[in-house]
């Protein structure tokens, strides 16, 4: 049987004078607390990608630099779904690490604070660099954050264990 994957395209080209409304409700409180403090209002990209991302659909977010691709990719998976975070460059897939580490430390910090429950969701980077080793534990424990390159998730979509792992 063949199955059919339907995604949802957001491109935006970001009026930065204006803030776009959207109500935060579905997340976590504690979530909406460190959103607030951090960054005040959602992008128009967030805006677009998070009632999607909510209701399960695959979601391709294609917007200028610095307006909100990362926050809204990753804000969804803190336990509830998985996100493949595809960069052109593999230089730019460990800065993409770096810059979920440091919002997740600060969430895990607002949920400490808060008192609730954390999950800390596992992110990788998968390129040709990639070592062996790394590659094999991405498929027996697959992250729920996956950055990679176009051509690194071709040779994903190529193989059985690949393919397993997304």
């Amino acid at each position: 049987m063949q199955t059919r994957t339907i995604v949802q395209f957001i491109s935006a080209s970001p009026d930065q004078s204006r803030r776009y409304e959207y109500s935060m409700d579905a997340f976590h409180a504690s979530t909406k607390a460190w959103f607030d403090a951090r960054y005040g209002t959602p992008t128009q990209a967030q805006v677009e990608a998070w009632p999607l991302i909510a209701t399960g659909q695959h979601v391709l977010v294609s917007t200028p630099t610095g307006t909100g691709k990362t926050t809204a990719a990753f804000m969804w998976p803190l336990g509830s779904t998985s996100v493949l975070y595809v960069s052109p460059l593999k230089a730019r897939n460990n800065d993409i690490q770096r810059n979920l580490l440091v919002p997740l430390a600060e969430l895990q910090s607002q949920y400490t604070t808060d008192g609730a429950p954390w999950y800390e969701p596992k992110v990788m980077p998968r390129s040709g660099d990639t070592s062996a080793t790394d590659r094999r534990r991405m498929q027996r424990h697959p992250p729920e954050i996956l950055i990679t390159t176009p051509e690194s998730l071709n040779l994903l979509l190529s193989s059985v264990s690949g393919r397993g792992m997304l």
